[in-house]
């Protein structure tokens, strides 16, 4: 699946200012669209569990520089993320995670009702748009990832931070939570070697069928 040969051509600067102007322009459109949504889930948030309605987080960004991600918190607040950490540390280990054709946590406790909900819609990504008007994020890219899960990956596998993190990328419309980290991390390095706003275009339309049918959601 990933043995094709990578291009290696690096994106020109007017492609990097095409890009840019396209993700704030889709980004700004896009929340004034969602808009009724995003006040909807903030109060079915609010009223289903005690917390913040946004849930800020540290993540790596482009160059390996920490951004503050956004998204609707989907959890309990000061929940034991141990079986996460033991969970990718398998997978970069090599072993095989999947259960019932998921590599994501199966019952994860901390998850709530309503958190249920928006992490199999993707709803609650959508207060990411924000990092992208602000240019910590990109509407397309690698998953942005938590400091410690950088730490492990082997070395081969940091040009996912040459470029900066996104919403979506090629792994959620390839598989989503059916595909382990190492697998992301293929598809994280064999787009950014591929990298053109037309592949980006591409993503996106290919974005909206597969959150629309929650395809590998978890």
């Amino acid at each position: 699946m990933f043995d094709e040969a990578p291009d290696l051509r690096r994106p020109t600067r007017w492609a990097l200012v095409v890009s840019r102007i396209v993700d704030v322009s889709l980004a700004c459109v896009l929340m004034v669209i969602v808009a009724p949504v995003l006040l909807l889930v903030a109060l079915a948030i609010r009223l289903d569990s005690a917390g913040p309605v946004l849930y800020r987080q540290c993540r790596i960004g482009r160059d390996q520089h920490p951004f503050t991600m956004l998204k609707f918190r989907s959890m309990t607040m000061g929940g034991d993320d141990r079986a996460h950490r033991e969970l990718i540390a398998r997978e970069l280990a090599g072993e095989d995670t999947s259960r019932g054709g998921s590599c994501k946590m199966d019952d994860d406790p901390r998850v709530t009702r309503v958190g249920r909900f928006i992490r199999r819609t993707s709803i609650d990504e959508l207060p990411q748009l924000l990092n992208v008007i602000a240019g910590s994020m990109s509407l397309v890219g690698p998953r942005p990832c938590l400091g410690w899960e950088a730490a492990q990956f082997p070395a081969r596998y940091l040009r996912r931070f040459d470029v900066r993190p996104g919403i979506t990328g090629l792994w959620q419309v390839s598989g989503r939570s059916t595909m382990g980290t190492r697998e992301m991390l293929e598809l994280d390095v064999r787009y950014v070697d591929r990298w053109s706003v037309t592949e980006n275009l591409r993503i996106l339309l290919l974005t909206v069928p597969t959150v629309l049918r929650s395809d590998g959601a978890r």
